[in-house]
């Protein structure tokens, strides 16, 4: 039996996922508390990360759909957990941005608290797209919530962000210290994805991730 490693068992999988996003999502509902969040048994993938990461703009490139997600360079518009579904097979859920300080505090303190409350008890949650600016790498504000998933046992995997932006050689650095630090988490998937939401990167890889999910590989 030959075994793949998880970068492997991507690239199969790139097909079936191709596949599996021609049917297009579309917008649900937004939620602003937790008991307003959905019943029912769809899976919900999670795109979390700092504000102005590039969630939306992954998001409109991973589903296809140009404008499903509202992308702006405003830092913290994104002020609900916004629901896509993907017609009776899944959900896709758009977190507020976290780590924006410049917001009201008030405001800040109920975003963080909306997060965390999800992260920590939805049972539909199959797995968290944790989106990392490749330019900063981890920074202290992703450590707390990457500590926060471990110990609520939520399985997270890290995706770069505008990856375009960087060298090569800067990207496979910044890839090494990812990796290293994934490692120390016990609910940290292996496999880190490079994306370039503007340049189409890495794209079919992460909707492979969905497929990895769904089918239990």
């Amino acid at each position: 039996m030959i075994l793949l490693t998880p970068e492997e068992w991507t690239e199969k999988l790139i097909p079936e996922a191709n596949t599996l996003f021609t049917v297009k999502p579309v917008y649900r509902l937004s939620v602003n508390r937790v008991d307003e969040l959905p019943v029912g048994g769809l899976k919900e993938f999670a795109f979390a990360g700092r504000s102005n990461v590039g969630k939306s703009s992954l998001i409109n490139a991973v589903t296809g759909v140009k404008g499903l997600a509202r992308a702006s360079n405003t830092p913290g518009r994104t002020q609900s957990l916004n629901y896509f579904e993907m017609p009776e097979q899944f959900y896709i859920v758009d977190l507020p941005g976290y780590g924006y300080a410049s917001a009201p505090e008030k405001t800040v303190q109920a975003w963080t608290r909306l997060i965390h409350d999800y992260l920590r008890g939805r049972v539909q949650l199959a797995r968290v797209f944790l989106l990392i600016d490749s330019r900063h790498g981890i920074k202290e504000v992703d450590a707390k919530i990457m500590k926060m998933l471990d110990s609520a046992a939520v399985s997270y995997q890290i995706i770069l962000t505008k990856t375009d932006k960087i060298s090569q050689k800067q990207l496979e650095e910044v890839m090494r210290q990812t990796k290293e630090t994934a490692q120390k988490h016990v609910a940290c998937y292996p496999e880190i994805l490079a994306t370039s939401a503007e340049k189409n990167r890495g794209i079919e890889s992460v909707r492979a991730q969905f497929v990895k999910v769904l089918t239990g590989v």
